[in-house]
């Protein structure tokens, strides 16, 4: 079996499955776990270089105003890869090359054997959906039912222990800084499972903008920011941006120090495996006291901000 993957997330679920080993090629974005590196680059980025979370939003906003694609497909390097199947998605064109340049792709390719598995999901049940459909096609459904097994028996364990929470702080998850967008798809559902109350969205929802008059409607027990695409790093270089994103001074969340930061490139924003971890990390957010094993398990994907945008160790609660 020769795979390509087209997106992160399907990487990760490919090797989770025990197909690294297949793997004839990659986007430009897979980057975990190790042992990638050297792998055929199938796909590359169309956008300007831009830094700021502004810069990059206006980026992609012409780009599309344009209708043109946000990522371009190396139809030569996909042709040498040889691949049997293809996992790609339809959710984002923000995220990922859009079905229809993969399917004109392949196309170009004028091989009919050429297998392409879709992936659309909006809720953490597609996320289950998806793996199950990626090992079918790989010939490891025996390995994905206990991988969704697996992944299902955490999520429960987080569930139990949150619902012991003596209450159920509201929280807001940020997926973007500029303009400020909230998170949403399989977001709520993973501030639910954490024993929180989501702000804005519900499941299957798209990340709204919200204008500064949305904003200061609101007061969040908690605030969590995970720009999509963005790492723990990154994100901490637009950190004097947030007290004219949101409405700083009056956040509850602010007030008490319940301000956090993380790995948005990592977490949150890839539907794979790792969507678990993320539901921990969201759990340690919301309820610091009952899951503080998490904390120190991910002490180097968070940090949490005080009302004078300092940084503290995630493991310091």
């Amino acid at each position: 079996m020769r795979i390509a993957s087209l997106l992160p997330s399907a990487t990760e679920i490919v090797c989770a499955l025990g197909a690294q080993g297949e793997l004839v090629g990659i986007s430009h974005e897979c980057d975990f776990p190790e042992g990638l590196g050297g792998l055929p680059v199938l796909t590359r980025p169309r956008l300007r270089p831009a830094r700021s979370s502004r810069e990059i939003d206006a980026a992609v906003r012409d780009v599309l105003r344009d209708a043109l694609a946000v990522y371009d497909i190396d139809v030569e390097a996909l042709r040498e890869a040889r691949p049997d199947v293809i996992v790609t998605q339809d959710l984002c064109d923000v995220c990922a090359v859009s079905l229809d340049d993969v399917r004109a792709a392949v196309a170009r390719l004028a091989r009919s054997d050429v297998r392409i598995v879709n992936l659309h999901p909006t809720r953490l049940g597609d996320i289950w959906a998806d793996i199950r459909r990626v090992a079918e096609a790989i010939g490891q459904a025996a390995d994905g039912e206990a991988l969704i097994d697996q992944l299902q028996a955490r999520v429960a364990a987080v569930s139990a222990r949150a619902a012991a929470a003596p209450d159920r702080p509201r929280v807001l998850a940020v997926e973007w800084i500029e303009p400020v967008m909230i998170g949403g798809v399989w977001m709520p559902e993973l501030i639910a499972l954490a024993g929180g109350e989501p702000l804005v969205t519900r499941p299957g929802d798209h990340a709204p903008t919200l204008s500064p008059a949305d904003l200061a409607a609101l007061d969040p027990d908690v605030v969590l920011i995970k720009p999509c695409g963005f790492t723990l790093e990154r994100t901490l270089e637009e950190l004097e941006l947030l007290p004219r994103a949101l409405p700083w001074a009056s956040y509850r969340a602010v007030a008490q120090g319940r301000v956090y930061v993380a790995d948005g490139n990592a977490f949150f924003n890839r539907p794979g495996p790792r969507i678990v971890e993320s539901l921990e990390i969201l759990a340690a957010c919301v309820h610091p006291g009952l899951f503080a094993p998490a904390r120190r398990a991910h002490a180097r994907s968070v940090v949490r901000l005080d009302a004078e945008l300092r940084p503290h160790a995630f493991d310091e609660e």
